[in-house]
């Protein structure tokens, strides 16, 4: 028995050699013939030129990969940081007009006439947005009543303004970056397809941008590894440290109307950037190169561009007023709550602080150059009238 086992071993040994003696003897290439046969692969870390001595395979590939778009484990933080808070505060108390907007605001001498609705002595005229600035002010029930600096008294409700600030930097990112500018929750990859990862954003939170890509009719911004964002909920800056044509003392204000961005160059470095909102449709922000020309600390503005008036502003002691087109200006908004959306009728319209900040930086003479990249502003000359807030 045990001699009939030892026989079928050995039959067993032949079978099984006998295909590799054939491969072997048909030519088939031996293993350490491979040409990467001995050549380890490198430690896991982005690879921007190619080291040599090992192979930049598997998790490299992947650094590598985010790092030309500028992402590094842990992201880079961008040189910035928010401007003094103290820019916000205004010296000013600002008070809407309620009242039907088809209406004349009336302005009596006393509280009580105001109050009795008696003896108005001047009004504003009818319009959709009307503000003041008042000294004092009294409640009764829930009527509030303001008295003017000149003072006369109305029926007004004090408002509050947005306290929303850029960013000041200390050098010129090497990446994108930009705002939220809605609540949203962003995707796994470019498209509405895509899964959501679970992470949400709101509005004013600051992001890096690493990539764009179209898809699904829209942008989609990187913002992070397998992170992604469409256009509808973010603006983005991507900096640009090279002079439009025409700038020639390496200082300007960029205003670009279709990410609703205003960034600020001093020596050719990016040092300033933030959301803004521009001229919506008909009365757009005319693209073009300008100069400041005037700069007022307060500034009331009014106006109307309907024939029927019924689009009448009126807008007392407007903060922080720099006039570069002529009645299109930079100018703090303190009736604005949201920035990042067209909405003015031509003015570029910031935060209080912001616009303090800017009004600080700014000279008379400086440039400031408009653009939309995406062409859908016009730019015949003929399209713009003066312009308004």
């Amino acid at each position: 028995m045990r001699r009939l086992s030892a026989v079928l071993v050995g039959l067993a040994v032949i079978v099984v050699a006998w295909p590799i003696k054939e491969a072997l003897a048909q030519g088939d290439p031996p293993a350490a013939s491979e040409p990467f046969a001995g050549a380890p692969l490198c430690l896991p870390a982005a690879y921007l030129v190619d080291p040599g001595n090992c192979l930049p395979l598997g998790p490299s590939s992947y650094l590598t990969r985010m790092a030309r778009l500028g992402l590094t484990f842990p992201p880079r933080p961008l040189p910035a940081y928010t401007p003094d808070p103290t820019l916000v505060t205004a010296d000013i108390q600002y008070a809407r007009i309620g009242i039907d907007e088809t209406e004349r605001a009336p302005i009596y001498s006393s509280l009580q006439d105001a109050e009795d609705g008696v003896n108005p002595v001047s009004y504003i005229d009818p319009g959709p947005l009307r503000y003041v600035s008042f000294i004092n002010r009294v409640d009764v029930g829930s009527a509030h009543f303001v008295q003017l600096p000149g003072g006369g008294w109305m029926r007004a409700s004090p408002a509050v303004y947005s306290r929303f600030q850029g960013l000041i930097f200390t050098a010129t990112p090497s990446n994108a970056f930009g705002w939220i500018i809605d609540h949203t929750q962003s995707r796994t990859e470019p498209g509405y397809a895509a899964p959501y990862t679970g992470r949400e954003y709101v509005r004013t939170n600051v992001v890096q941008v690493y990539d764009i890509q179209k898809k699904d009719g829209t942008d989609w911004y990187m913002i992070g590894p397998n992170e992604w964002i469409e256009r509808r909920y973010i603006r983005a800056v991507k900096p640009d440290a090279q002079p439009p044509q025409g700038v020639d003392n390496g200082r300007w204000i960029e205003v670009n109307l279709y990410e609703q961005i205003l960034s600020v160059y001093d020596h050719n470095q990016l040092v300033f950037a933030t959301l803004i909102a521009s001229g919506m449709e008909p009365f757009y922000t005319r693209p073009g190169l300008f100069k400041i020309y005037k700069k007022y600390a307060l500034n009331t503005m009014s106006g109307a561009f309907e024939a029927d008036r019924s689009d009448y502003y009126y807008l007392e002691d407007v903060p922080w007023t720099m006039y570069f087109d002529q009645a299109r200006a930079l100018h703090g908004a303190y009736w604005r709550a949201w920035f990042g959306v067209p909405q003015s009728h031509g003015c570029v319209n910031l935060s209080v602080g912001d616009a303090h900040w800017l009004f600080n930086w700014a000279k008379e003479g400086d440039w400031v150059y408009v653009w939309d990249p995406s062409g859908q502003t016009p730019t015949d000359p003929k399209f713009y009238g003066v312009g308004g807030a």
